[in-house]
């Protein structure tokens, strides 16, 4: 096992693993940018490098600085988190050709499925239901009517590379392609250095849903049910529940397993996530995730496995500790994302907080790095905290959710906490009756 870990991530990302080291009994390594200096994270780890100035591309997108700390400090291996390089493969193999073990998966496992379509090609030959489109990438805005003529209208032009949202227009009528092709291109282009775009169709009413996987590199598989992630406002998710009240046990063993074995086909390791629409009691990949998911701790919920410890002990060279058949489903849990943001119209609010009261009790949990008296910057995610709460049945979730929220307390900045509130009492979200178009026919109703 493992004595000392770099983390290579800042916020409450970077607290949750710095946790599960110490359970494991495992030294941490914090580096941050001078706007982190009285960071969480970086109070509690071991050791602490600063690698740079407050912009992302100064310090935590800065390769050559996170591989001096980690060779400074001497640690085996470096946890990437979520965002920042989490899925550069370039990355990847970087750590590993300087002697340190990258917790994730293989570089070229990273690469593929960082590519939208060599992604979806790789699914489709291991098994996995697509949505209908274009058999690669499309050059041109004729070669883009082409395929909407086939499939038919509405589709959605997305970019190959990057992910949330980013690159990505519905186009309703063949009028309307030439110009959402171009949009699509040059925020692709701004966004993740890369123009190219593909096209598929569009569907209607989907929901999103993930299924979560731990992979050894032994062959061992296991899948921990679904995540319901429809709830989302420009393709950004901001609240998420397992298991999906659209599913129900046989689906859920039946897409488990069959995502268990296309990644085992894969020859993948470390923990991931595979992503769907899901429409019509149909599954269709959109694309996989090759690292920890934000909302990760609802799957943690329903099955007591700290899946952050799996992905460590993976990554040492260890079996899985638990087979698929001993993993047992039990209750419901929703998280909520809270992000330092006005509730209304999202605008960031970055500054200090004067007053911070987590709320407790049984069922509860608050992942978050934040206290009274920190000062959220301005220059990263508005991420700030997530709220957690699991109960035996949705019903009994759904109450305690109400009553946690109510308790939880952040002052100083505005937060999407009365969103949350206000969202939990809707009835469509009571009954569980929504899709991913949902939020913003709400939102833009003006409710």
């Amino acid at each position: 096992m493992f004595e000392k870990i770099l983390i290579a991530n800042r916020g409450e990302i970077a607290l949750r693993i710095h946790r599960a080291c110490r359970e494991m009994g495992i030294e941490t390594v914090a580096v941050h940018s001078t706007a982190d200096s009285e960071a969480m994270h970086v109070r509690l780890a071991d050791e602490s490098v600063c690698i740079g100035p407050p912009p992302s591309k100064s310090s935590y997108l800065n390769v050559a600085a996170i591989i001096s700390a980690a060779t400074i400090t001497g640690v085996d291996a470096i946890h990437p988190g979520v965002g920042f390089l989490s899925e550069n493969a370039d990355f990847a193999a970087m750590v590993e050709e300087h002697g340190f073990v990258f917790i994730g998966p293989k570089p070229e496992h990273i690469a593929l499925m960082g590519d939208k379509v060599a992604a979806k090609q790789a699914a489709e030959r291991f098994g996995l239901p697509v949505v209908p489109g274009s058999e690669g990438t499309v050059q041109s805005a004729d070669d883009a009517t082409q395929v909407a003529n086939r499939l038919g209208y509405p589709v959605l032009i997305k970019a190959t590379a990057g992910g949330g949202g980013r690159g990505m227009k519905v186009v309703r009528d063949a009028g309307s392609l030439p110009g959402a092709m171009k949009m699509a291109q040059a925020e692709a282009q701004a966004s993740f250095g890369n123009d190219a775009v593909y096209v598929e169709k569009f569907l209607g009413r989907p929901r999103h849903i993930e299924v979560q996987i731990i992979a050894d590199t032994h062959g061992n598989v296991i899948h921990l049910g679904e995540r319901d992630c429809s709830l989302q406002r420009r393709h950004q998710k901001l609240l998420e529940e397992a298991p999906s009240p659209a599913l129900n046990a046989e689906q859920r063993a039946v897409v488990g397993a069959r995502v268990a074995t296309a990644v085992r086909e894969m020859g993948y390791s470390s923990a991931g996530t595979v992503e769907f629409l899901y429409e019509d009691g149909e599954f269709y990949f959109i694309e996989m995730n090759t690292r920890l998911q934000v909302e990760h701790p609802i799957s943690e919920a329903i099955t007591d496995i700290d899946i952050v410890r799996e992905q460590i002990r993976v990554a040492a060279g260890l079996p899985l500790s638990i087979a698929q058949e001993d993993i047992g489903f039990s209750g419901h849990a929703i998280e909520c994302r809270i992000n330092a943001e006005n509730p209304w119209d999202f605008r960031p609010s970055p500054g200090r907080v004067t007053e911070y009261h987590a709320p407790g009790g049984l069922g509860v949990r608050v992942d978050s790095a934040l206290y009274a008296g920190y000062r959220v910057p301005p220059q990263y995610d508005s991420l700030i905290a997530k709220l957690i709460v699991s109960g035996q049945t949705r019903n009994e979730c759904l109450m305690r959710l109400r009553r946690a929220l109510e308790e939880f307390v952040i002052a100083g900045v505005e937060t999407t906490i009365p969103l949350h509130q206000r969202l939990i009492a809707e009835n469509d979200f009571i009954n569980g009756d929504y899709d991913i178009h949902w939020l913003e026919t709400y939102l833009g109703k003006g409710s």
